[in-house]
């Protein structure tokens, strides 16, 4: 039987679902988390700002993790949580709009802090559904876990797909199919995503809204510590 939680606050129930939060007031803002299983856990950080989150537990001995928010603009996520699998999202993490999250079968997607992601970005360590090689029966899509490091930007539309490990300091650009492992602090583009720049560093600073309304080079910028040259 499905059990759905409309607000961030601390909760347990009969079937070992939890959740784990310590902040001084419920997080309500358009909050539904539907537990399916048993033994699943969510855990927000005090600090962190969510706007909107749909998020499912759909079997047992699931984990989600929500990191803390110092300004940065709050989360907006459509979360799924499979058997045995766990999302975790880091400090800071923004998003512009929704995010579209998924991971089962003991799979994990793993945000790490200060990461920027634009509209319309998924991030998906499975198909959906399976597909078999009809001579042996053999799974052809089984699914992997996902890692985004530090301080890493998600462009618009980027999609990651199971086996994408993305380095610290590292844009994805627009519509980039990222199915693979890259370095830190390059820019991947294309279908499939590949490195189209090396030794590069981003700020979070917008050309439109923060001033200077032109920054043609770093001294407009407070620079953070991820400036550092690519890797392999």
């Amino acid at each position: 039987m499905a059990v759905t939680i409309t607000q961030i606050a601390a909760y347990e129930d009969a079937n070992g679902n939890r959740i784990e939060f310590t902040g001084s007031a419920p997080i309500v803002s358009g909050i539904t988390v539907l537990f399916r299983g048993s033994n699943n856990v969510l855990t927000v950080d005090s600090t962190a700002r969510i706007h909107k989150l749909y998020l499912r537990f759909d079997s047992h001995n699931g984990r989600c993790r929500i990191g803390g928010n110092r300004g940065v603009a709050p989360l907006k996520a459509g979360i799924r949580v499979g058997q045995d699998s766990a999302v975790e999202i880091g400090d800071d993490v923004s998003t512009t709009a929704h995010v579209d999250i998924s991971a089962v079968e003991g799979t994990s997607v793993t945000i790490g802090d200060d990461v920027m992601i634009a509209t319309g970005v998924r991030l998906r360590t499975d198909d959906g559904h399976p597909i078999f090689d009809v001579s042996d029966g053999r799974r052809v899509n089984t699914a992997k876990s996902i890692e985004v490091g530090n301080h890493v930007w998600l462009a618009i539309d980027s999609f990651l797909l199971g086996g994408a490990r993305i380095g610290n300091g590292t844009v994805v650009g627009a519509r980039a199919l990222v199915t693979k492992s890259f370095p830190n602090n390059c820019i991947l583009a294309g279908v499939p995503a590949a490195v189209i720049r090396r030794d590069v560093a981003w700020e979070r600073p917008h050309l439109s809204v923060t001033p200077p309304y032109y920054k043609p080079d770093a001294s407009t910028v407070q620079k953070s510590e991820y400036w550092h040259h690519t890797e392999g």
